[in-house]
C-alpha cells in the first residue's frame, strides 16, 4: 500500500499532518513513529528506546518538534527506557502505561515524575510475557482507547487489573476475537471519537465497532502493518484536536 493512500484517509479528519524525514541512522521501524515520544497538553516526553536497533528515533523526533516550535516537556534517560507504544491516554488527567520488555520501572518513573506537576495519575499494565523480549508487544497491542469511555482490547493477553480498572472508569470494552488478533484487530486509530481507521482484513472486529456506532475506515496494510507488526496507532502520533 501507498502511505499517500493511508495519508489522504487521516486528512478526512485531520487535515494538517507533519511528515518525519527519512534519516540515514534510523531504520524502517521508524515509519512506526508512534514510539519515539509522547504527547501531553504540556509538550512532548522524549522517549528512551527498548529495542536497540530503534535508539537514534527520538533524538530524530525532537530536532523536528523543535523546528515545529512544538515545547518539549522532558526527556526519558538511561538506564530507563520508555516506548510510546506502550502509553496511552485515558482521560486528560490518567495515563496508562505498559510494563514491558521495551518499557522498565525506571522509565516509568522518570515519566511519573515528569507529569506529576501536570496532575496526571500514571497507571501500570503489568504486561505478559507473550513471545518474549525479541517481540514487539506493547500496551497498545491489546489496547485501544477510541472514545472517552470506548476501548477495543484483545482480552487473553489483557492484565486483569486493568482492565477492571478500565470496567470501573465505565469504560465498555469490545473484544476482539483471537482470529483477528494477529491481523491488527486490535490496534484501532481513532481519527475522532466513534470515528476510527483500522487495518482492512478484521470483519469480525469491525462488525463489533459499528454494532457500537462507530463508523470505520479501512485501509490495506498488509506491508506497512502486519508485516512489521504495527497499525495505524503505531504509524501516526496522536492527533490533536478540539475538546468537545
Amino acid at each position: 500500500m501507498n502511505m499517500s493512500v493511508f495519508t489522504e484517509l487521516i486528512k478526512g479528519t485531520q487535515p494538517v499532518i507533519y511528515e518525519l524525514p527519512w534519516e540515514k541512522d534510523i531504520q524502517i521501524d521508524s515509519i512506526y513513529c508512534r514510539d519515539a515520544s509522547i504527547s501531553t497538553n504540556e509538550g512532548m516526553i522524549i522517549c528512551n528506546m527498548g529495542k536497540a536497533g530503534r535508539a537514534n528515533e527520538p533524538a530524530h523526533q525532537k530536532q523536528i518538534f523543535e523546528q515545529l516550535g512544538i515545547k518539549i516537556l522532558g526527556k526519558i534517560k538511561n538506564p530507563g527506557t520508555l516506548e510510546g507504544g506502550d502509553v496511552a491516554w485515558l482521560n486528560e488527567t490518567t495515563l496508562a502505561v505498559g510494563h514491558t520488555y521495551r518499557t522498565n520501572y525506571e522509565g516509568i518513573e522518570q515519566l511519573r515524575s515528569l507529569l506529576k506537576p501536570l496532575n496526571v495519575t500514571v497507571i501500570v499494565a503489568e504486561m505478559p510475557h507473550y513471545n518474549g523480549p525479541n517481540d514487539v508487544f506493547h500496551l497498545m497491542s491489546v489496547l485501544s482507547p477510541i472514545d472517552k469511555d470506548l476501548a477495543v482490547i484483545y482480552p487473553r493477553l489483557m492484565p486483569i487489573h486493568f482492565r477492571n480498572e478500565l470496567l470501573r472508569r465505565n469504560f465498555k470494552l469490545i473484544d476482539v476475537p483471537d482470529l483477528e488478533f494477529d491481523t491488527m484487530g486490535c490496534n484501532v486509530l481513532a481519527l475522532a471519537p466513534r470515528k476510527v481507521l483500522m487495518v482492512h482484513g478484521n470483519p469480525m472486529t469491525q462488525e463489533l465497532l459499528q454494532a457500537a456506532g462507530v463508523e470505520v475506515f479501512t485501509y490495506a496494510g498488509i506491508d506497512i502493518s502486519i508485516k512489521g507488526g504495527g497499525g495505524p496507532t503505531c504509524l501516526t502520533r496522536p492527533v490533536m484536536r478540539q475538546a468537545t
